[in-house]
């Protein structure tokens, strides 16, 4: 029942990782379904209060969660929790962890130092969340799967940074749109030639979109500020089954 929760909760917050997640196998469901609802419930937290020290609080609820099922001790009750500690192991764990202690960004309106401290954070959060979630599934090449998650994370990214700047944050190390277009290229470069494990396919799904998106900011890259960026309900549809049928 947990995992249905845990379904329910990814349906709500996050409807496209949930389409990508119901495209995966059953098996694989009941893994990807726990992970990406901590990463909702993570990722909300900061944003859930104005003041700093209760959503510090709240990261820092979760950051006990990952020391207790890292310690393989008593792991305390909640519907995402019981459902996450069967999946992670301590190894998992400790890699969520620092997922969620690089969403401390998010409480404070800082801006990112440069270009090396905006994909560490896209690295942290993006990253792990992709090769954890791969990993549990079997696979075993990490290099392939976070530089596939980095594309997947900065197309999410570009997606959210009308509503950051709206929110008085500053999102971008340089919002000039060669500078955006510029981070689309690395990140599109980082997969060129790449090849992907057949057990990792159900965790990639979550980026369905990322190539897709990436190109447009290649060539448009003054969509991401405009909140101009996306697919069309049919592209992102045929998008999905391609993938889903043919693996990334």
């Amino acid at each position: 029942m947990s995992v249905n929760a845990c379904a329910r909760i990814v349906k709500e917050g996050d409807p496209d990782r949930f389409l990508a997640a119901m495209a995966a196998p059953v098996d694989a469901r009941r893994v990807l379904f726990p992970l990406y609802a901590l990463n909702i419930e993570v990722s909300r937290a900061p944003w859930l209060t104005q003041e700093s020290m209760i959503a510090e609080m709240r990261l820092q609820w979760w950051r006990d969660v990952l020391t207790e099922i890292r310690e393989g001790g008593v792991v305390r009750r909640h519907e995402v929790v019981d459902a996450v500690a069967e999946v992670l192991d301590a190894d998992g764990a400790a890699a969520l962890d620092g997922l969620v202690e690089l969403r401390r960004w998010d409480i404070y309106k800082e801006p990112f130092e440069d270009d090396a401290h905006f994909w560490s954070y896209l690295d942290e959060t993006a990253g792990n969340l992709m090769w954890i979630s791969a990993r549990a599934l079997g696979a075993k090449d990490e290099a392939a799967i976070r530089a596939y998650a980095r594309m997947h994370g900065l197309a999410n990214w570009f997606l959210a940074v009308p509503e950051l700047e709206a929110r008085g944050r500053m999102p971008l190390p340089d919002g000039r749109p060669e500078a955006v277009a510029a981070l689309a290229r690395t990140a599109l470069e980082g997969v060129r030639g790449l090849r992907f494990e057949k057990a990792a396919q159900p965790a990639l799904l979550a980026g369905w979109q990322a190539r897709s998106l990436l190109m447009q900011v290649v060539d448009h890259p003054a969509r991401v500020a405009a909140g101009a960026l996306g697919l069309s309900p049919i592209g992102k549809r045929l998008r999905l089954i391609k993938q889903s049928v043919f693996g990334e």
